[in-house]
């Protein structure tokens, strides 16, 4: 309840998981039926880089107004996205610029500024639902959808300790309640302990076809620091794991600074 996103809005972290987003929703597209898309930590929607938040982190200059300048053909459909909605867009803006006329969306955020910030977004949107309740909750509630086909994307702030937990035991019962979902799960690289304690409980559970994306901008030497992150994909789309090396390159080249350790990375946690 104290995490606020507006502090953090358009750093690299945002700009990988942003970038992936989108290719994720795109592969969607290339069916006519409509998809759903549960968006379990929505934020507010969208964000003003030259309000006080932003500025006092000044964390977006080394993070989409660095990246915004990049040339790379796999990043062009994300930055034409970002260009054209204007303030920073969260995930609820993306997903919501790419559903076509019946694919449907539901946003939940906890709190309660941030809720009614998205209310006021996709008021008298019919094809956008805004629910002020945990995501955590909404992975049993909310599932499965009519739709039969869409994106679960979790993206947590993780400010509690067990939050790599959560995130696996939120992962296991989302996916029984959708077996056929793509589920893409966010999460940081402080240090690696965590996160190899991660991926066991990823291949400890029932949950098959998972791979892991992630970005490192130096060795992972300093809890105290956001190092790099990852996004966790189960049941990915046909041949993205390469779409997904090639973005998250991309994002490394246009925010990296060459330090020791930086590298992006596909590992296949568990086969189909």
């Amino acid at each position: 309840m104290n995490y606020r996103h507006a502090y953090h809005a358009g750093n690299f972290a945002d700009c990988f998981k942003h970038a992936l987003l989108v290719a994720l929703l795109d592969s969607f597209a290339r069916k006519p039926t409509p998809y759903f898309v549960l968006d379990t930590h929505a934020g507010a929607g969208g964000y003003d880089l030259d309000a006080d938040p932003a500025q006092r982190t000044g964390e977006a200059d080394s993070g989409i107004r660095r990246l915004v300048h990049s040339t790379a053909p796999e990043l062009a459909r994300y930055l034409g996205l970002v260009r054209e909605l204007g303030l920073y867009p969260g995930s609820p803006a993306l997903i919501r610029a790419v559903l076509r006329e019946n694919d449907r969306l539901a946003c939940c955020e906890l709190h309660p500024e941030d809720a009614a910030a998205l209310r006021r977004r996709f008021r008298r949107d019919p094809q956008v639902e805004v629910h002020e309740r945990s995501g955590w909750e909404a992975l049993t509630g909310l599932l499965p959808p009519k739709e039969k086909r869409g994106l679960v994307f979790v993206d947590p702030p993780f400010e509690a300790k067990d939050e790599f937990q959560m995130l696996v035991d939120g992962l296991v019962r989302g996916h029984e309640r959708f077996r056929n979902g793509v589920f893409a799960a966010w999460y940081p690289i402080k240090q690696m302990a965590a996160v190899r304690g991660f991926y066991a409980g990823l291949r400890s559970s029932d949950l098959r076809d998972i791979i892991t994306v992630e970005l490192h901008l130096r060795d992972v030497t300093d809890p105290d620091r956001l190092n790099g992150c990852g996004l966790a994909v189960i049941n990915p789309p046909y041949q993205f794991e390469e779409q997904a090396l090639s973005i998250a390159h991309a994002v490394l080249d246009g925010v990296g600074d060459g330090e020791v350790g930086a590298g992006a990375s596909v590992i296949r946690l568990a086969d189909e």
